[in-house]
């Protein structure tokens, strides 16, 4: 079941990723269901799952249901494209691929799913570090910075909440590293971000913005840090 799985989510990938030109989807936008690209798209698709499965015909009926659903999903995009949010369309039509590969799967080789282990302890402490280092951790930033107000500092000078989010990955790869056991790595985060800062800092040549940066910088690794080893106190625990 496994391979078989994962010879349907390669081809996918090969056919809506690798092997599809930029023009293609220039033309399936432009002229959809008239869209030549859009049936040479589906070739791809079709040739990259006949290769990966070997040619193996006993699995004809689902190459035709995914290949089927697989047109009337991007047709539904293309003409949906424009009226909603493109990155929403995106994530709906991927998701729906996924879901009719996952029924294709299940059709040839049925699977329990056991959602006993989303409510589990491990499961839940592991929800919680990640939202206390992202989203908490944010809320706690902001508070415990906003006593410092730099009077340079323009909102509008910065992509719009690009710092929070920096921020919010600068502290999953830091919990990331903690729970993998390698310090060492958040030694190297640590010089690749000042490296980064190095030439801000340099130009500007203001102390405040120096003392601003190292504090953000190091409760930012504080918290992530903290997270991490209360992940690992409590996952001991547990055992």
């Amino acid at each position: 079941m496994i391979t078989f799985a994962l010879k349907l989510l390669l081809a996918h990938i090969l056919g809506d990723f690798v092997l599809q030109p930029d023009r293609w989807i220039r033309d399936k936008r432009q002229r959809k269901i008239r869209s030549a690209s859009l049936y040479l798209h589906l070739g791809v698709h079709a040739l990259a799952l006949l290769l990966l499965l070997q040619f193996d015909l006993t699995y004809w009926l689902g190459l035709l249901v995914i290949l089927v659903t697989h047109f009337l999903i991007d047709l539904g995009k293309l003409h949906l494209e424009g009226r909603y949010n493109n990155n929403l369309l995106f994530l709906l039509d991927q998701l729906a691929h996924v879901l009719v590969l996952c029924g294709v799967v299940y059709f040839y080789y049925p699977f329990e799913i056991n959602t006993g282990f989303i409510f589990s302890p491990a499961s839940l402490l592991l929800l919680l570090s990640i939202l206390s280092v992202t989203s908490v951790s944010a809320i706690a930033m902001r508070l415990l910075m906003d006593r410092w107000q730099l009077p340079e500092d323009n909102e509008e000078d910065s992509l719009p909440k690009a710092g929070k989010f920096i921020g919010m990955l600068e502290r999953l790869l830091v919990f990331g590293f903690i729970v993998l056991q390698q310090w060492a790595a958040i030694g190297w985060l640590i010089a690749a971000k000042s490296i980064l800062r190095f030439s801000d800092l340099s130009r500007a040549k203001d102390r405040k913005l120096t003392e601003y940066v190292l504090i953000g910088t190091l409760l930012s690794f504080g918290l992530a840090i903290a997270t991490g080893l209360f992940y690992l106190f409590i996952k001991n625990l547990l055992r």
